[in-house]
């Protein structure tokens, strides 16, 4: 189910600009938009002030939920699945055109395609490959057909990925890389998949920034107090073609921030249009 919602604000979406400036987005898998935000989701969203702000699992129709923010539009793919998975895009600035799934993945809400004038944002929620694997196949197949999208847009101008990717990509991404081998999220499989998105022309922001960085985790269970003992994974993504290497300014991860068992993490980048 695709939607589409304009906002009333002062400024005017339409002649929103970004050039000359930076440029700052936000990627958060809110774990159910009406939860969080019951959990403070506006104040952050308010605080974070991005120009682009992107969730995933919304876990909603866009009718059971009233949310809106002066100066962004907004888009929601949600799940036909009531309850389940879902992606949504706010910005200050309209798309030229926003595309939602690709060929094959159309039930999950799980893409939002929103073409700017000089780049692609691709909005995504990774599929759980989910205990002992069960998902595993299919998550294959989305990985290979999300690559050849992506490599597809990648080809007419850049692309800034962001979500929840559901792995992590190396060892220093987990805390507990050793007993989690084999794992949903750290299986051999996927982990060869996002290694295979990057060689095909990808950065990981915040790794090309932080390459040594430890305990830097952006997922943590409810369970045994993880988060409080920062017991985590980095599996919540910005990529950015290669082109755009040296236009970062700067990734962040913002653990501070609660309302679900991810937290936001932030991309900033010299305007490209």
């Amino acid at each position: 189910m695709l939607h589409k919602t304009g906002l009333s604000f002062s400024c005017g979406v339409l002649f929103y600009s970004w050039k000359g400036v930076q440029m700052k987005l936000i990627s958060w898998n809110v774990n159910g938009l009406r939860a969080c935000l019951n959990k403070g989701f506006a104040d952050a969203f308010q605080a974070l002030d991005a120009d682009i702000f992107c969730i995933q699992e919304t876990k909603l129709q866009p009718e059971q939920v009233t949310v809106s923010f002066e100066g962004y539009q907004q888009y929601f793919n949600s799940a036909i699945k009531k309850g389940y998975s879902g992606t949504a895009v706010f910005t200050k600035q309209e798309p030229k055109r926003v595309t939602f799934n690709y060929d094959g993945h159309t039930d999950e809400g799980r893409t939002i395609i929103a073409e700017y004038e000089s780049f692609f944002l691709v909005n995504i929620y990774v599929p759980n490959a989910q205990r002992e694997l069960a998902r595993l196949d299919y998550r294959m197949r989305w990985e290979d057909d999300f690559r050849a999208m992506v490599g597809e847009l990648d080809a007419k101008k850049p692309v800034i990925i962001c979500g929840d990717m559901n792995v992590a990509h190396n060892e220093i991404d987990l805390k507990n890389p050793k007993s989690n081998i084999g794992n949903a999220g750290f299986s051999y499989e996927e982990r060869g998949k996002f290694t295979e998105l990057l060689a095909d022309g990808f950065t990981d922001t915040y790794r090309y920034l932080y390459p040594e960085q430890k305990d830097a985790y952006t997922w943590w269970s409810y369970m045994f107090h993880a988060r409080e003992k920062n017991v985590g994974w980095r599996i919540d993504y910005f990529l950015v073609s290669n082109r755009l290497q040296k236009r970062i300014s700067d990734a962040k991860i913002h653990p501070e921030i609660t309302g679900s068992d991810h937290c936001p993490v932030e991309l900033e980048i010299d305007m490209i249009g």
